[in-house]
């Protein structure tokens, strides 16, 4: 791997694209494939835009939504690799695309000090060996792709009977990456699906090489180290290994918050760097056993690399995660939705998003699966919920029921942001006749749900021109609080040299370490708990906030400590942590059932 970094999955359009974008820089990056509509437009998109042959895959077809994935991932690969040999054969032309290929690289790596050798060099003949030699190690970044490993819907066929489980949309996702030409990894996020987990198991793609190597790998996306190694083993037992751990911060992120109870991402980290090799142990233990009973005999476990995200903002910052936890890498997410050249959005949300301030972003109750989610109080589809809302019509057309869950009026699951949903739920609270406050705060809980199948794919849509006649064209986004601090709409050069110290794009120096940040939103989290539970808090409900505030209280002593460590950031950090947390300290005292 060249860099340091890469780039998480963003929503379902903002990194749909983004291999054909970084990956020719060595920068990878994570496709969603959840949406097999808009990867099918976009292959279409593409294939037109480079002049290529291209059959659209329909509905008609019985396994459509795996070989739609397939096409788009062969695609994507085909045309990155044309972009690297592009920029291999003009090395020695010093040719702008190779040069910023080069430029763009962290300092320190043994390919920039041979192409910094090869800049300086004089000698023709010198320079066309070294041009050579150099042009061997040009390699693209990874195309990635994610699975929102619960966000399995089971298909229904047309007579009404359930189709194959196999067809289920996750598992046919799955199968779509596996019989792809890529040799990447699937990044399974959102919790354990043993159904997904299993069908892994059943794809020679995911079994191990000769030299402990493999054509497809898996990444697990987990918040703690507990969820990791349960996961972990849970696919080892099958024969699967877990090539990377990508630690995400519950709370200091984009798109859905998996808030942990409580546990903060620096002790997290911390109980990561000292288990890795307790862990691989363990888990190489179970795999070899699995594998020994398939005569396959497996000497050495294979790597295992560590990568954390979320709300990481600095190059100092960046630099900490790597050296102090020993990780392999860092991921920046919602900072390159204000990237064009790295992302998908259309004009009118990047121009919003560039000028936003810290109170248009928010965690809200606004996703159909129930968890917590990052939202953008500016964003075209909040403006239409509100809308539709006071013109009497709560509610989304329901279309692609990717997040269809909810059976408690019909046989068949339909969605809680579906405009049937909100009116049928809304009839039966009518009925109950309650006082109007209480009925105001129940009817704002059922309409504050709202599409994300059509609002995060529409980016795609209107960027490209191809959105179709009557279709929904306002846009969901999911950006982490984060983004606040970063003011205006950057080049890929300016992200990256700002990732590696090389320029600065945050000019407030008010901002905290982003450690103290998350603590911060943790302590929001439940301080809105307790207002919400106030009236029907019982004992389990104690005992909850009592066992979250012990935890935050031993994410704040480790942060006491930690503060030695930072001897690297600048002062005006290291000097404003100890008041931080003690202020911190002082409302965490407040929060109680009283």
């Amino acid at each position: 791997m060249l860099h340091s970094f890469h780039i998480p999955v963003l929503g379902l359009a903002f990194s749909i694209d983004s291999p054909l974008k970084v990956a020719k820089y060595g920068i990878s990056s994570v496709i969603s494939i959840v949406d097999d509509e808009l990867i099918e437009r976009i292959r279409i998109y593409y294939s037109q835009r480079h002049q290529l042959d291209c059959k659209p895959i329909t509905k008609k077809e019985y396994d459509f939504r795996a070989m739609r994935i397939t096409s788009y991932l062969n695609l994507v690969k085909v045309l990155v690799q044309e972009q690297i040999e592009h920029i291999r054969q003009q090395v020695l032309e010093t040719s702008q695309e190779s040069t910023r290929y080069f430029n763009l690289l962290p300092e320190g790596t043994p390919i920039k000090m041979d192409y910094n050798e090869f800049i300086t060099e004089v000698d023709p003949q010198k320079r066309s060996q070294l041009a050579v030699q150099i042009s061997k190690h040009i390699q693209a970044g990874d195309i990635d792709v994610n699975i929102m490993s619960k966000v399995d819907k089971m298909n229904v066929a047309a007579i009404g009977h359930p189709m194959d489980e196999k067809l289920s949309d996750a598992l046919a996702a799955l199968r779509g990456f596996a019989n792809s030409e890529l040799q990447s990894s699937v990044v399974l996020s959102a919790g354990m699906n043993p159904r997904l987990y299993t069908y892994i198991s059943e794809l020679e793609q995911f079994w191990p090489k000769e030299g402990g190597t493999f054509n497809k790998k898996v990444t697990l996306k987990v918040s703690d180290y507990r969820s990791a190694s349960i996961q972990a083993k849970f696919l080892a037992k099958k024969g699967v290994w877990v090539s990377e751990f990508r630690i995400e911060s519950g709370l200091n992120c984009g798109g859905h918050a998996f808030a942990t109870d409580g546990f903060l991402l620096g002790p997290i980290l911390e109980e990561f760097k000292n288990k890795k090799k307790e862990l691989q142990a363990e888990l190489f233990h179970v795999y070899q056993q699995y594998w020994s009973l398939k005569s396959t005999d497996l000497q050495y476990p294979p790597p295992i690399k560590y990568t954390v995200q979320g709300g990481i903002g600095t190059a100092d910052e960046h630099r900490f995660l790597l050296e102090h936890y020993d990780f392999d890498a860092v991921g920046w997410g919602s900072p390159f939705l204000l990237v064009p050249e790295a992302t998908t959005l259309d004009d009118q949300t990047l121009n919003a998003l560039s000028i936003a301030s810290a109170d248009d972003f928010y965690i809200s109750d606004s996703s159909p699966l129930g968890v917590p989610f990052n939202n953008f109080r500016l964003s075209s589809a909040e403006k239409q919920r509100i809308q539709r809302i006071q013109s009497g019509r709560p509610g989304s057309p329901c279309k692609k029921k990717y997040l269809i869950s909810n059976t408690e009026y019909t046989e068949q699951p339909i969605c809680t942001a579906s405009r049937e949903y909100q009116h049928l739920k809304i009839k039966e609270l009518q009925e109950k006749q309650l006082p109007r406050m209480e009925y105001e705060k129940e009817y704002e809980n059922i309409t504050v749900k709202t599409c994300l199948c059509d609002g995060l794919a529409a980016p795609a849509y209107i960027k490209y021109g191809i959105l179709k006649p009557r279709e929904i064209d306002s846009v969901s986004i999911c950006p982490g609080p984060n983004t606040s601090w970063f003011k205006g709409i950057f080049s890929l050069d300016q992200m990256v040299n700002h990732i590696y110290g090389r320029d600065n794009l945050l000019k407030d120096q008010s901002r905290p370490f982003f450690l103290i940040s998350e603590l911060k939103l943790y302590v929001t989290h439940i301080q809105k708990y307790v207002e919400i539970n106030m009236s029907t808090v019982d004992e389990k409900k104690i005992r909850y906030l009592d066992k979250f505030k012990r935890q935050l209280q031993e994410g704040i002593s480790y942060y006491k400590e930690l503060k030695e460590t930072l001897n690297n950031f600048p002062a005006h950090i290291i000097q404003a942590i100890p008041n931080e947390l003690l202020q911190i300290e002082l409302q965490l005292e407040k929060i109680k059932f009283s």
